[in-house]
């Protein structure tokens, strides 16, 4: 062989390195060849992978002693041995993407998917002019798309979601005259979609959505794009009209712009794209009537239009799309009646109208809707009786028409529906007796029946519907006793008949409800003593306003599981048990206004969660405040009015958190404690007691007649002078409001805080600036806000004024709960026209991008552990410890936000509902309530389209919720985002990963790249947890475990050598309000009877 001129002139010179190079040839006779027999391409591949920083050794067959590349790992070549492809996923390659591949001259694939790139894309890929596919998705790329990209006129395919772009899209964009595929989304990308896009007539899928700073309007150019198919923006910033040219696109299945900004009214040239299968426009401001037009679109299957501002009536040309699998128009403005011709839709499986002004009767049509699974009608104002013949509609599951003006009686027929699971026909107008053949139903879950005009009997068939999990009967008129067959409900989890004329005793039999968790029976005549045995599971129980009596039983205080007890207004009498101070979890006690007497037990000072309101009043109670109510240092409200209790009060000066305190009427005496909140008690709280004094002023009463003249003309003094002062003032008020302009309510801030914190609202809207944005959520934009006091607030907007569903859910879960791993809410304004809610900054942002953008993401193990750990305890919480639960409604990697130390919140409350395994009757908002639409990925994907956005089938025993911490478990796992385009045959990733184990392959396959090679231990840890994540994920959703399961089996996995003793989370289901808010007289301000939709 004959050797290079380079090489023959060191042979022509002996030198010390020759004889070297000389004694190395003879030595190894391959040393030469290893050297210098890789070609120009392989030169260049060799280059880049030395460039790397990997452990792995997944590149070890690039070997320089190869003649070519062409069997390397990722590597392809044509016959000519010229590369084509390089082709790698999912592997750690930790580096930069290459910028020196121009001998690479034939390829035509660059593939380096979930590689964990980092940097930005080199100028240099101008370079290779003959690329048509390019997939850099799910790395962390940063920096903008470079110009030079747009000179790849063979270029078909780019791929770049997932990564940390910035910057706008190129506005040469429309030079890739090739490009069918063009996926963006995921990133934080900016500016406006060029108009150039106009010019890819070939394009077929374009996905931008997740870019919450993409801005502008979508261009008219887009109808220029005539072979699209896909339109994806949704999650982003885009605003203004959609074109008319939109009805260019003739070839277009699905558009999705939903959860952006997008006004003005729908084209109704969108009825000429008649391909289109999916139409999703939710949650934008879109207004006018919903077009005619829309019903030539014969091969619709999905049309989502909630939460907008659109108006007048439903079209009956709607009745045309035959194909209609899911209609949902709710949460709109929408007037007019429900039109007949629905009933042409026969593969309809899902009609969803709620929270719109209809009116008129629920057409009889509907009965001939025979797929028809979910009916929701509620908060509307429908009228009349409901005439749907149920026996036609056998598929049925899901029946809601609470809030409107229903009357006549609730149909027989319904219990034709024997897959029926859930009932709510609440706050109508319905009379007659419940049908007994409506607990014949074997799958019914829930029945929702509160305030209406019902009357007659609990049927004692109830005992035969064995599988219901929640009842309410509440506000009604029924009468006669409780019946004992109550008992044969082992699954009844939530149990509400307040508000009857229920009489007689509380059946002993009630104990078998062995999952009763709320059980109100308050304001009926119920009689008798309270059953010796009760469930162990009831955690809230409010019998007040009966006729019940004799002691408390010793049921009571053998519940562990007690967070609420509410016996007040009653005939109970003997002492308040000592046993009390064993409900180690009791957070509210009010036995107020019975015939209790003895001394307080100090065993109450023992309740560590005793911390909304202790009400005593109105009893016969004596002695001294015990010493050990000192140690109730959490409690905001005592209420011990209207009993014979002497001693001093300087027990209670400890109670540093008290709200309200009214000790009136009893025999109190001393000097009063001399503190701010004492200093500030009103005279009513403390009135009735004649030995009490205050510092520095007289030891005692002054009985003399010269006294009480005294302070008599004092008073008179002082009476004439506010008298004088408040005519002064209303004059003044009255003159300067006719002479100067009147002042415009939006200006006026109502402000709450539920801690102290040092700022104004005009420090608060003066940071609200797009340079301020950090994220957008279902319901609002957050924005990073400094005060003057170097505090740093993260203050979320919400999207509209109309958004007060959405601003009062946050506030009503928020401000009632604490744990370390739920976002704490300090506090909220509001005018007319802005409402703003304030939170503690999180800098790390969210899980989302921890995973999937974050260029300087920790992807250690235990760091993603204790993140899902953390997630676990927080949902676990709002299911089973607070009382009601709360179902949060949209549980996705994008809603848990990372702390400084990466510890992980769960926020984004605006879709939550405070529910006990969930009715829509009880949404936190009674009339503008959000709906609980989850996400695109997060929702079992065995469930069809038609039930993805249905929330009570989301909310059926929160399983749900469960499956979608399964998919964020996943997404932890794997490093993929749920609908990851990569996924071979477009499968969702709970599909993916389910098939790859059940064809026995190696799970590890499964795993991020980044949590690959890593120790045993670990490697094991990271396989029980995606074995618990196919739980959570199961096809079945009884199978699926609860969040407290799942919290324990996580907890489990870890080895006991790496086990950390870590305190438990300290929570608190509620916490006190603002003192302003608080409006409380006499002895019954502590009666905490729970309002409709708080439970």
């Amino acid at each position: 062989m004959e050797l290079p001129s380079n090489v023959r002139a060191i042979y022509r010179r002996p030198t010390i390195l020759t004889s070297l190079i000389l004694l190395l040839t003879a030595s190894s006779p391959f040393f030469f060849s290893c050297c210098l027999s890789i070609d120009e391409q392989g030169l260049a591949l060799l280059s880049w992978k030395h460039s790397l920083n990997s452990s792995t050794d997944a590149l070890s067959s690039w070997k320089p002693s190869d003649p070519d590349p062409c069997k390397w790992f990722g590597v392809a070549c044509n016959s000519k041995l010229q590369v084509i492809s390089l082709s790698i996923t999912s592997v750690d390659l930790q580096g930069s993407l290459p910028s020196n591949l121009q001998p690479l001259k034939s390829l035509k694939t660059l593939v380096l998917s979930a590689t964990n790139i980092t940097g930005p894309i080199p100028r240099e890929f101008g370079d290779y002019r003959e690329l048509a596919i390019v997939d850099l998705s799910r790395n962390q790329i940063t920096g903008e798309i470079p110009a030079e990209v747009c000179k790849l006129s063979k270029l078909e395919s780019l791929v770049l979601n997932s990564n940390s772009l910035q910057g706008a899209i190129p506005a040469d964009i429309g030079n890739l005259s090739s490009l069918t595929y063009l996926t963006l989304y995921d990133n934080f990308l900016s500016s406006e979609i060029p108009a150039s896009i106009g010019k890819l007539q070939k394009l077929e899928v374009f996905r931008s959505g997740g870019n919450q700073n993409l801005k502008g309007s979508l261009p008219p150019e887009i109808g220029n794009c005539s072979n699209l198919v896909m339109l994806g923006l949704a999650e982003t910033g885009i605003s203004g009209k959609l074109p008319s040219t939109i009805g260019l696109l003739q070839r277009l299945q699905t558009i999705a712009i939903y959860t952006a900004m997008i006004s003005g009214t729908i084209p109704e040239e969108i009825g000429n794209c008649t391909e289109l299968t999916s139409l999703y426009l939710y949650q934008n401001s879109l207004s006018g009537p919903i077009p005619s037009k829309l019903g030539k679109l014969e091969n619709l299957q999905s049309m989502l239009l909630w939460q907008n501002s659109l108006v007048g009536s439903i079209p009956p040309e709607l009745g045309r799309c035959k194909q209609l699998v899911l209609a949902d128009l709710s949460m709109n403005l929408l007037t007019g009646s429900i039109p007949r011709s629905i009933g042409n839709l026969t593969n309809l499986q899902q009609l969803q109208l709620s929270t719109n002004q209809l009116s008129g009767l629920i057409p009889q049509e509907i009965s001939s809707c025979a797929a028809l699974t979910d009916l929701e009608v509620d908060n509307n104002e429908l009228s009349g009786e409901i005439q749907i013949d149920f026996t036609k509609l056998e598929n049925l599951t899901l029946f809601y028409a609470w809030q409107n003006r229903l009357t006549g009686s609730i149909p027989a027929s319904l219990a034709q529906c024997r897959n029926l699971q859930s009932v709510d026909l609440s706050y109508n107008n319905l009379t007659g007796p419940i049908p007994k053949e409506l607990f014949g139903l074997q799958n019914l879950t829930k029945l929702l029946l509160l305030w209406n005009e019902l009357s007659g009997f609990v049927p004692p068939d109830i005992g035969n519907c064995t599988n219901l999990f929640r009842l309410r009967l509440n506000g009604n008129r029924l009468a006669g006793t409780m019946p004992a067959e109550i008992g044969y409900l082992k699954s009844l989890n939530f149990l509400d008949m307040s508000n009857n004329l229920l009489i007689g005793p509380i059946p002993t039999a009630i104990s078998g409800c062995e999952s009763l968790e709320f059980l109100d029976l308050h304001s009926n005549a119920l009689t008798g003593v309270l059953p010796e045995s009760l469930p162990k599971s009831l955690q809230f129980i409010d019998v007040s306003d009966n006729r019940l009596s004799g002691p408390l039983s010793a049921a009571i205080v053998s519940l562990p599981e007690l967070t609420k007890l509410i016996a007040g207004r009653n005939q109970f009498s003997g002492g308040i048990p000592a046993e009390l101070g064993s409900c180690s979890k009791l957070q509210l006690l009010d036995v107020g206004d019975n015939s209790f007497s003895g001394r307080i037990p100090g065993e109450l000072g023992q309740l560590p969660a005793l911390e909304i309101s202790l009400n005593l009043s109105c009893n016969h109670l004596s002695g001294d405040i015990p010493a050990q109510l000192s140690a109730l240092e959490k409690l905001g409200c005592l209420d011990i009015s209207h009993n014979e209790l002497s001693g001093s009060l300087d027990v209670l000066a400890a109670l540093q958190n008290l709200v309200t305190l009214n000790v009136s009427f009893n025999a109190f005496s001393g000097e009063l404690p001399d503190t701010p909140f004492f200093r500030k008690l009103p005279l009513s709280d403390l009135e009735g007691n004649h030995g009490l004094f205050i510092a520095n002023g007289p030891a005692r009463q002054e009985p003399s007649s010269r006294a009480a003249i005294s302070a008599l003309k004092l008073a008179m003094s002082v009476l004439i002078s506010v008298s004088a002062l408040l005519l002064l003032t209303a004059v003044y008020v009255l003159v300067r409001s006719r002479a100067a302009p009147r002042r415009h309510a939006d200006d006026t801030w109502e402000i709450t805080l539920y801690q102290k914190l040092d700022f104004s609202v005009d420090d608060v809207v003066r940071g609200l600036t797009s340079a301020n944005v950090i994220g957008t959520g279902s319901s609002g934009v957050v924005y990073k806000v400094g005060t003057p006091s170097g505090d740093t607030l993260a203050v979320k907007k919400m999207w509209s004024s109309d958004e007060s569903g959405a601003f009062r859910n946050e506030i009503a879960a928020l401000s009632s709960i604490r744990h370390r791993n739920i976002v704490r809410l300090l506090g909220w304004g509001a005018n007319r026209s802005t409402k703003l809610l304030f939170y503690n900054y999180l800098p790390n942002g969210s899980l989302s991008g921890f995973l999937h953008r974050s260029g300087k993401a920790q992807v250690e193990w235990e760091t993603r552990y204790e993140i899902m750990i953390g997630l676990a305890h927080a949902i676990a919480y709002l299911h089973h410890d607070c009382v009601p639960a709360i179902l949060h409604g949209d549980v996705k990697a994008m809603n848990v936000l990372l702390g400084p130390r990466f510890e992980p919140y769960l926020g984004d409350f605006g879709l939550a509902r405070v529910l006990t395994g969930g009715d829509t009757a009880q949404k936190l908002e009674s009339k503008a309530c959000p709906r609980i639409a989850g996400s695109y990925g997060y929702i079992a994907p065995g469930i069809n389209l038609a039930h993805l956005f249905s929330p009570e089938r989301i909310m059926n025993k929160m399983s749900s919720v469960q499956n979608s911490y399964g998919v964020v478990l996943l997404e932890v796992l794997t490093g993929r985002h749920p609908l990851d385009p990569s996924l071979p045959g477009g499968m969702h990733l709970v599909q993916w990963a389910r098939e790859h184990l059940q064809s026995k392959r190696d799970p590890v396959e499964l795993l991020d790249a980044r949590l690959r090679g890593r120790p045993d231990h670990q490697t094991q840890e990271i396989q029980q947890a995606l074995a618990i994540a196919s739980l959570c994920v199961g096809a079945r959703a009884e199978d699926r475990p609860t969040m407290n399961d799942v919290a324990a089996l996580l907890k489990e996995i870890r080895r006991p050598a790496n086990e950390e003793h870590k305190e438990s989370a300290a929570v608190s289901a509620a916490a006190a309000s603002p003192v302003r808010n608080v409006d409380l007289v006499g002895s019954s301000n502590c009666s905490f009877a729970m309002s409709d939709y708080s439970s």
